[in-house]
């Protein structure tokens, strides 16, 4: 089995569960290391109060043939950020890859409420959650990954640059907090670019996280029960298919091609040649354009 990253160095902010999980497990498939960080724990809930914790997705790095090493992480502590990144230092040396796929917004947000009518102590706590951490985990950790050329920096976000720029995204705080994150990865391309680094945002498609499938009363295993009530989920994806689009960037040797840009999991299969764990390739942000914005009822032919 290839091991492209066996000799390589990742952390995974926010990787108790969803895109982050998958990312830290996709990496570790391919040898990688993997620091993965949250606030939920074996002994300690976050508000979203979870059964996920990142002791489970170090397991599950592990059991995929990598490292997975959990380390408990607030970061919007930055105290504990330091202490995290200086943990990586002082066992590994160095750092390869930094994915920033904190999030936490999930409860904070109210669907197409402006911002006036919206409650402003939530709003505020959402941009810290998902702009804030993201900045105090980047300062920290760049210049451990500056140490050796060719490290990549990955800022997760909701929706393509293109896509964003002509679409209102659920409202002021959900839109303004997934803007911040394109532009960071653009930001990062300009600073880590002339000293041998590579940044990018990446967007997952209509992701079937463990929160978006208990929403719909489904499993993973049984999801296109929801169809019925949610045709358009037919285009949906795993949390796999943007890590294998991860690991995939991290392995590229021509990965700096992609600097400063905005990419999607759909976009990378086809760059790259990886699927969705069914073998398919959902390209979710082309649909979304050409079928479901446009008013068309779902059909995924051409799409996965």
């Amino acid at each position: 089995m290839s091991a492209p990253l066996q000799d390589k160095v990742a952390l995974v902010a926010g990787a108790t569960r969803g895109a982050g999980r998958g990312i830290a497990v996709e990496l570790g498939a391919v040898g990688a290391t993997v620091y993965v960080t949250g606030r939920t724990t074996r002994a300690r809930r976050s508000e979203y109060d979870r059964p996920e914790t990142i002791e489970d997705t170090a397991d599950l790095v592990t059991a995929a043939g990598g490292k997975g090493i959990a380390v408990p992480t607030d970061h919007l502590d930055r105290s504990q950020v330091e202490a995290l990144v200086a943990r990586i230092a002082d066992e590994q040396g160095r750092l390869d890859v930094l994915v920033n796929d904190i999030w936490g917004g999930e409860k904070l947000f109210e669907w197409d409420t402006p911002l006036w009518e919206h409650d402003l102590d939530n709003g505020l706590r959402l941009l810290k959650l998902a702009v804030e951490t993201h900045a105090v985990t980047s300062h920290h950790a760049l210049p451990l990954l500056l140490r050796h050329p060719g490290g990549l920096v990955v800022e997760l976000t909701d929706g393509t640059a293109d896509y964003n720029a002509e679409n209102y995204r659920v409202n002021f705080f959900y839109d303004l907090a997934k803007a911040s994150v394109l532009r960071m990865a653009f930001a990062l391309g300009h600073e880590l670019g002339p000293r041998g680094a590579t940044a990018v945002a990446l967007t997952p498609g209509w992701l079937r996280s463990e929160m978006m499938l208990d929403g719909f009363g489904v499993r993973e295993d049984n999801w296109r029960d929801a169809l019925e009530r949610v045709p358009h989920f037919a285009i949906s994806e795993t949390p796999h298919y943007v890590g294998r689009a991860v690991a995939a960037l991290a392995a590229d040797a021509d990965v700096a091609r992609w600097n400063g840009q905005s990419l999607s999991s759909g976009g990378l299969a086809q760059a790259y040649g990886f699927t969705d764990l069914d073998g398919s390739r959902p390209d979710a942000w082309r649909y979304l354009v050409e079928v479901q914005d446009a008013g068309k009822p779902a059909d995924v032919t051409g799409y996965r």
